[in-house]
């Protein structure tokens, strides 16, 4: 981010390490990455457990499950539909880092049932997710797709973000397309969405899931580029992004920068990435409070993650 309160002293002496107002920022993706992606997975299917988590751990990432809780089976003895997953699954994937989100516990649309009956399959979902796996739901998606606005309203309440943009990954995506779709994303720095029902079976399933794992293995081969981190992740970090602010205070051998944002630290938990621009820099080191930060070089700029509810942050410079 490049809009900030901007305040620069040179000191005669020092003034090597004075920065330009636009060489201090935070970066758009976590990382410093060109561009995003979260994969999601609807309808809570029994091989989004067996298949696409484990598929998603080998290379690194996570993925975001959304589910409707009254198709969720019980438990491994207790299962009323083989196709789907179970609480204890669910329980699983969360553990491991997947984001297990609200498609609404009966999946209703938002244009056929009254607010009321949202509203409550809404909660509903919520309260058996939080207490299934311990983590309180802060997304949600669309049943059906629809954003009807009265229901909107009452879905966005609470969250990070909702599911509002998605490609669809399925039966009739082919490698190409997959190809442009990410080259798309780094050329413009975007976030895409991509979303997935079945992978052998059900609405949308590919002929071979193979072709999921060969377009995940080619994300994984540019991970330098890209970003991918759950919805619930990448939503927040953007929203943090466009709302923080520096104060930046240069020191003799240094900087302090500290950070602002006014929006819920309840909810919003996603450390953000600094961006320090500056040639003829040999190394910088950064604390937050009494946090030692992991400070990082490519290139010309110096990268580090930090709190954006946090204290003041402290920035060494040694030049070359």
């Amino acid at each position: 981010m490049k809009k900030f309160l901007f305040y620069l002293f040179t000191l005669g002496l020092f003034s090597n390490y004075a920065f330009s107002s636009d060489s201090i920022y935070v970066a758009r993706y976590k990382g410093d990455k060109a561009c995003a992606i979260s994969y999601t997975f609807d309808d809570g299917l029994a091989e989004q457990y067996t298949l696409a988590a484990p598929q998603l751990e080998k290379r690194g990432f996570r993925g975001t499950f959304c589910v409707n809780g009254a198709k969720v089976n019980k438990d491994n003895k207790h299962i009323t539909d083989t196709t789907r997953v179970t609480w204890t699954q669910l329980k699983e994937m969360s553990d491991k880092g997947h984001e297990i989100t609200n498609h609404g516990w009966a999946h209703k649309n938002f244009s056929r049932f009254p607010l009321e009956e949202i509203r409550e399959d809404i909660v509903k979902n919520d309260s058996a997710i939080l207490a299934n796996t311990g983590v309180m739901p802060r997304t949600f998606f669309y049943p059906n797709n629809n954003k009807k606005e009265e229901g909107k309203r009452i879905a966005v309440q609470n969250r990070v973000g909702t599911r509002t943009k998605q490609r669809s990954i399925g039966r009739k995506s082919t490698p190409r397309d997959l190809e442009k779709w990410v080259a798309t994303l780094i050329a413009t720095n975007d976030w895409g969405v991509g979303m997935t029902h079945g992978l052998t079976y059900g609405y949308d399933a590919f002929p071979n899931p193979q072709r999921l794992w060969d377009h995940w293995d080619k994300v994984k081969a540019m991970e330098d580029k890209i970003w991918v981190g759950t919805f619930r992740e990448v939503a927040a970090y953007t929203e943090e992004q466009k709302h923080t602010r520096l104060d930046i205070r240069q020191q003799k051998k240094g900087l302090i920068i500290t950070p602002q944002l006014d929006l819920d630290k309840e909810i919003f938990t996603e450390p953000l990435t600094m961006v320090i621009q500056k040639e003829g820099v040999r190394k910088m080191t950064a604390r937050q409070g009494k946090k030692k930060l992991a400070v990082h070089k490519i290139g010309d700029k110096f990268i580090f993650d930090f709190n954006p509810f946090g204290e003041a942050i402290k920035v060494y410079v040694f030049l070359t």
